[in-house]
């Protein structure tokens, strides 16, 4: 029982972590991708990035209800 809660405890703690590596791992990509100039992936990956972090946020905002 004192194994769930300290799980509980630390379960908000693994999301900021996990968050925050994507976040610098997003932040590292782009301005790697703005540094190369435009290119015929740019779009493509500009979306596919945009709707990993909707996702990520809506599942943050439905967790935490």
């Amino acid at each position: 029982m004192s194994q769930d809660a300290l799980l509980g405890q630390l379960f908000p703690l693994w999301h900021l972590a996990i968050g925050g590596c994507v976040l610098v791992t997003v932040v590292l990509c782009t301005r790697r991708l703005l540094r190369r100039g435009p290119s015929r992936m740019t779009r493509a990956m500009i979306v596919t990035g945009g709707a990993a972090l909707g996702l990520a946020a809506l599942g943050l905002v439905l967790a935490v209800r």
